[in-house]
């Protein structure tokens, strides 16, 4: 098995056509494990000092806050990704910097006016729809803060698209390392026991101020006076990104549907439970993100220059190295994820291990096949990607409604596993009927 491993991993970094994704994917793995790291030491601190009914109050206003800000993002996040190397590529880094700015206001004005809406009705959700009132001040507390979290999220994938390895890999960290900071400095200043939910934020809009200010400097140091611009109007940038806007917000429904749902029929300690099942489970889809963080815009570049085998080529590749180092951490997890959650957590957080092994199966299925979703969005597949996820966002609403009044935790981690496995295999489908293979790596293959 060793020598297989080994054989496998020297096939790939003496790969050329992917030496540039396997540099890259280590910085950002590197810095995505310290990342997880940091979220899991903050995770443990919450619960060991607040207990998990303030990790579900956390989860519950992280869900919801990411719930606005998708809307507010327009879908930018991931257009930004395709449109800063097409434009690099196609005229000129003063060219992407135009769309980039024009993006940017878009954001900032769309954020602000979400976030007002969000404050408006923080009363009515907190106690209508979650029937938790006392969560109201939080609610509207978390409003004012949707634009540092979209200014966060659309100037780490804009770094992201300018490939800059190193400063991307270190905004994988920064929030994390903000709110560890935010936790330890704010409990030891701060007597109220909603330090957590104050740190987070905090740690969001730090990241944010300091995210656009990086994007400033990245793009003036490459602009040029020559530089050719081929601008694009807002409508133009809109057409592009709204079917993304769908999409990325059927993934979180998908995703934190759970969440959300457990924080309406079940006590906040049940989803902080879930929470933490959550967060171990995706240790396994870590090193998808790490490597999709560099292969996002060799994507989209690719696709530029109609490069079709190189494009599958690179993807493959980017499955397989996915998959030989996920699949230790899958083992694991279902080995060892028991003691880990009595130990780090508290014992009571061993309830939480059978959602624990039905999330990590999900998150397997995600793992081997590949960067379905950002190839899709990459190729200009968005729409067809948007039908997928809208059929599988539909069966994981009425999955949740069904199962979670009656089964709780296991009844989320059951939805949310055959969601994310359903959607990975529907697209893996779609890719083998239209372009005769896929982005998947099975270990039986070559």
């Amino acid at each position: 098995m060793l020598t297989l491993i080994k054989r496998k991993f020297h096939n790939l970094i003496s790969d050329e056509k992917f030496s540039e994704i396997l540099t890259g994917s280590a910085w950002a793995l590197s810095f995505r494990v310290i990342g997880a790291g940091l979220g899991l030491i903050s995770s443990i601190v919450i619960a060991r000092l607040y207990g998990a009914e303030l990790l579900g109050i956390v989860a519950m206003l992280d869900a919801s806050l990411m719930l606005v800000t998708i809307l507010a993002m327009l879908g930018t996040n991931t257009a930004i990704l395709r449109l800063i190397p097409e434009h690099l590529v196609k005229y000129s880094p003063a060219s992407a910097f135009n769309v980039y700015r024009k993006t940017l206001y878009l954001v900032i004005g769309a954020s602000l006016l979400t976030g007002v809406v969000f404050f408006s009705c923080a009363s009515p959700i907190a106690d209508k729809v979650f029937n938790k009132p006392h969560l109201s001040f939080f609610f509207a507390l978390t409003a004012v803060f949707v634009v540092f979290k979209t200014l966060m999220l659309l100037n780490t994938e804009a770094v992201r698209g300018l490939r800059l390895i190193r400063t991307f890999s270190f905004m994988q960290i920064m929030p994390h390392g903000f709110n560890l900071l935010l936790l330890l400095l704010l409990g030891l200043l701060v007597s109220t026991r909603y330090v957590p939910v104050y740190a987070q934020l905090c740690a969001y809009a730090l990241t944010g101020i300091l995210g656009w200010a990086i994007m400033e400097y990245a793009f003036k140091k490459r602009m040029a006076p020559q530089d050719i611009v081929h601008s694009m109007t807002a409508r133009e940038i809109l057409f592009i990104s709204l079917p993304m806007l769908m999409t990325s917000m059927m993934v979180f429904i998908i995703g934190q549907t759970g969440i959300l749902m457990l924080g309406i029929f079940r006590p906040e300690a049940d989803v902080g439970y879930y929470a933490i099942a959550v967060k171990l489970a995706t240790l396994t889809s870590f090193m998808l993100q790490a490597v999709n963080s560099m292969a996002g815009p060799r994507f989209s570049e690719l696709f530029s220059l109609n490069k079709t085998d190189e494009l599958f080529y690179v993807a493959r590749k980017s499955a397989k190295l996915i998959f030989w180092i996920t699949s230790p951490i899958l083992l694991g997890l279902i080995v060892f994820g028991k003691p880990i959650l009595s130990v780090a957590f508290g014992a009571t957080f061993s309830m939480a291990y059978p959602a624990l092994v039905i999330l990590v199966i999900g998150q397997f299925v995600h793992s081997i096949s590949g960067a379905t979703g950002l190839f899709m969005n990459m190729i200009g597949k968005q729409k067809t990607f948007h039908n997928i996820m809208f059929l599988t966002l539909i069966a994981n609403v009425v999955l949740n409604l069904l199962l979670i009044p009656k089964y709780g935790i296991y009844g989320a981690a059951l939805t949310a596993m055959v969601s994310l496995s359903g959607w990975n295999i529907a697209t893996l489908c779609y890719m083998k009927r239209v372009f005769g293979r896929t982005t998947g790596y099975f270990p039986t293959h070559a």
